[in-house]
C-alpha cells in the first residue's frame, strides 16, 4: 500500500526530474480497444527505455554470457490517458543502486509535457546466466548507472 508521500511524490513528479528520455512514437498496435494506449504496453515502454540506456552508456550487449539484469519486479500508475499517433518521451532514472540489484524510475510524458502520463519502477537483479543467482552489479554498469542516480 501507498504512503501519503509516495502519491504527493507522484502529483509533484516533473519532466525535470528524470536525467535521462528516450522518445518512442506510439504505434497504431500500442492502442486497445477503448481508442487508448493499452495497460500492458506502458512496460513495453521502460523496457525499451531503461534498456536504450544500458546499451547506449554500459556496454550491455544481451547476446554476451556477461551478467545481465533480470527483471524482478515493476509497478506502473496512470495519470492521463496517451493514445496513437503520440509520442512519448520516456525518462528514465535511478532510486536506488545496490550491491546486486538496481531500482529505476520511470515517467511517460506526451512529447512536451511536463507533467507524466504514467510513472513506475522497474527493478533489475543482476545475474549470472545459467545461474540465476544475485552477483554484483559489474563495474561498468555501475559506472554508468550513477549518471542516472538521484536523491530527495
Amino acid at each position: 500500500m501507498s504512503s501519503q508521500k509516495d502519491t504527493k511524490n507522484e502529483r509533484d513528479e516533473v519532466r525535470a526530474n528524470y536525467p535521462h528520455f528516450l522518445q518512442v512514437p506510439t504505434r497504431w498496435m500500442d492502442n486497445d480497444v477503448y481508442g487508448h494506449v493499452n495497460n500492458v504496453t506502458y512496460y513495453s515502454y521502460f523496457d525499451t527505455a531503461v534498456n536504450e540506456f544500458l546499451v547506449r552508456f554500459t556496454g550491455l550487449d544481451y547476446r554476451s554470457k556477461d551478467p545481465v539484469g533480470m527483471v524482478v519486479e515493476t509497478g506502473c500508475r496512470f495519470h492521463s490517458e496517451i493514445a496513437f499517433p503520440d509520442v512519448l518521451d520516456v525518462g528514465v532514472r535511478v532510486r536506488r543502486l545496490g550491491n546486486s540489484s538496481v531500482t529505476y524510475e520511470i515517467g511517460i510524458f506526451k512529447e512536451g509535457a511536463d507533467s507524466p502520463s504514467a510513472t513506475g519502477h522497474f527493478v533489475h537483479v543482476y545475474v549470472r546466466p545459467g545461474e540465476m543467482k544475485p552477483i554484483s552489479v559489474p563495474d561498468q554498469v555501475r559506472e554508468g548507472l550513477m549518471r542516472l542516480m538521484v536523491t530527495d
